[in-house]
């Protein structure tokens, strides 16, 4: 799993400063108010996660304080999975190889995440079914703002200059605040080594799309 979480921060930084911060300053007229995009990216992210981590505060609650708890980490995953959609098709609408990249970037990031929602689903009370089935359907809000995004089309085209640089600034929030804290609870050096290792690879996987443009 720390191999993954590690390809995951490679591949989201890589994203963010390879991809989706040069294209959004190429398509933009002004540098400053990309960055302040890029910052609002950060601080939007923030707050979602946020939200979906209230569940927290009720680890310590009763078996009847439980249920609701999976109920928001569904409700709150499925937003941050439309919205991860609506990124997607936005850079695709750019161009297919910054879609791609992003397409990647998403998956590799959501892989663990999906793990431990399915993991506060079975404490919250739902079968190993059930929460497989739940957690599908919560993934799928992530096709549905895609499609959202391609019904823009033209249209969207300055709505694409407003989200590359907030999906940056979420890409960047993700892997900094996040995904990196992770990695640090590994203490062993030969688990750190392969850590860097992946990492590196992730982004090298970005800097190889770059090729396909």
């Amino acid at each position: 799993m720390f191999l993954l979480v590690s390809l995951a921060v490679g591949a989201l930084l890589g994203d963010a400063f390879i991809h989706l911060i040069p294209e959004a300053f190429e398509t933009s007229s002004n540098p400053l108010t990309v960055s302040l995009l890029v910052i609002a990216g950060l601080v939007v992210f923030f707050i979602l996660e946020k939200f979906m981590h209230w569940h927290h505060h009720g680890d310590d609650t009763q078996e009847q304080d439980i249920h609701p708890v999976g109920k928001l980490v569904l409700l709150s995953d499925g937003v941050h999975n439309f919205i991860d959609g609506i990124i997607i098709g936005i850079s695709f609408l750019v161009s297919v190889p910054l879609g791609i990249a992003t397409t990647l970037a998403v998956i590799l990031h959501e892989i663990p995440q999906e793990i431990g929602d399915f993991a506060v689903l079975l404490h919250a009370g739902y079968t190993r079914k059930r929460a497989l089935w739940l957690n599908f359907l919560s993934a799928l809000t992530a096709v549905l703002g895609t499609l959202v995004a391609f019904m823009l089309g033209e249209a969207g085209e300055s709505f694409t200059n407003w989200v590359l640089p907030i999906a940056a600034g979420g890409f960047i929030y993700i892997a900094v605040a996040d995904l990196i804290p992770e990695l640090h609870k590994t203490k062993k050096i030969n688990h750190s080594f392969f850590q860097l290792l992946a990492l590196i690879l992730g982004v090298v996987l970005m800097v190889g799309l770059v090729f396909l443009e």
